[in-house]
């Protein structure tokens, strides 16, 4: 079996709604810290032209701020707002559009997390902070370190999530992304563990998602029905790499079918390695396991290219390793799931989509940490 063959369920097209795409490979959200005020540059549309370029099928930008002064306390990342930070994103989008591709933005507000990379987030900080809001207050289990949000604060920042995405849709992106994961402000809500409220947006799980749900339903009434709406989510918190909100199949069913009911077009299911099973007794990660119960497409995330199994698979076309080429290929064929996420090696290989399609896998350049210091 040739390298293309082998490789060959990841450029399948894929048609979800009003979103066409040439192939089942995503650019995931990658913090680049680029964007000196918020504002993305041409140094940051080069960036994604040249994944467009590549191959890619979709890009989901870095994590953009929403029109809220909590959202955030990073000014490298790019706001999602603002005449200036505006006009910066539709450059982007005409870069990525003039090469083929497709983009979505992913909305963004960090809740009580101090900085971006969730870096002073694991120690006992019991320093409140008025500046950081979250659905109690809560940086991590047990935790304070901010204050809990009013319902003004609930009103105020969910309106904030949908003029960003009104912005998106009036613009031509091709769709939008929630950030409801890693333990953020909207995972936080979801989480029992940092969300200890005892109100409509707090205590059973459907009132946890409540604060999402309002957000799906007005950007679907807001924008058009046909326009993409993603959301990411995740078991595991940077808070918490064993976290487990939904410890069952059945409860993560009960999750899911809200949020389909309320719009959501596509599951981001963001995992630590995309090989690894979610529930004991079956072989389904979270995205597997996500469109079984939902119905709808998922994006499978997780840790791909970055196994010495995987890169091995790449070059010698073996469909037998346990976390590489070959078992996600074999996942992609059983349609386990419908698109996976390639992260790192796309800083390292902006054309990693064209070099696999065309068997150059020997041209590939392995991903180093050095390389984020740059927009490559």
């Amino acid at each position: 079996m040739d390298n293309m063959s082998h490789a060959g369920a990841l450029f399948r097209p894929i048609e979800i709604g009003s979103l066409s795409l040439a192939n089942r490979i995503v650019m995931p959200p990658m913090t680049r810290g680029a964007s000196p005020g918020g504002i993305p540059g041409p140094d940051v549309a080069a960036y994604y032209r040249r994944r467009a370029e590549g191959g890619v099928g979709l890009i989901v930008t870095e994590g953009t701020w929403i029109p809220h002064p909590t959202a955030s306390n990073d000014p490298g990342v790019p706001c999602f707002y603002g005449e200036a930070a505006l006009a910066g994103w539709a450059h982007v989008l005409s870069e990525v559009h003039a090469a083929g591709g497709k983009i979505v933005p992913q909305l963004w507000h960090i809740g009580v997390a101090p900085k971006s990379d969730v870096e002073e987030i694991y120690g006992d900080r019991t320093d409140e902070r008025p500046d950081l809001v979250g659905p109690s207050g809560l940086a991590s289990p047990g935790v304070q370190g901010g204050r809990a949000m009013t319902r003004q604060d609930i009103d105020e920042i969910s309106e904030a999530y949908v003029r960003a995405a009104i912005s998106a849709f009036e613009m031509g992106f091709d769709g939008v992304e929630l950030h409801a994961a890693h333990g953020y402000l909207i995972d936080q809500f979801f989480w029992d563990q940092t969300n200890l409220r005892d109100d409509d947006y707090g205590g059973s799980l459907a009132n946890r998602s409540r604060f999402a749900l309002d957000i799906v339903r007005a950007i679907r009434a807001r924008t058009a029905p046909d326009f993409p709406i993603i959301l990411r989510f995740s078991q595991f918190k940077l808070q918490d790499y064993d976290a487990r909100p939904w410890a069952t199949p059945q409860a993560l069913e009960a999750f899911l079918g809200d949020f389909v009911d309320a719009g959501v077009d596509i599951f981001d299911c963001s995992q630590r390695r995309f090989w690894e099973p979610m529930y004991e007794g079956s072989p389904l990660n979270l995205a597997g396991w996500t469109r079984k119960l939902s119905g709808l497409p998922s994006i499978s995330v997780g840790s791909v290219t970055l196994s010495g199994d995987f890169m091995d698979a790449l070059a010698h076309g073996n469909r037998d390793d346990s976390s590489g080429l070959g078992d996600l290929v074999d996942r992609l064929e059983r349609d386990e799931f419908d698109l996976i996420a390639v992260g790192r090696a796309l800083i390292a290989n902006p054309d990693w989509p064209e070099k696999v399609s065309n068997g150059r896998m020997d041209t590939l350049r392995p991903f180093r940490k050095e390389m984020l210091a740059s927009l490559d």
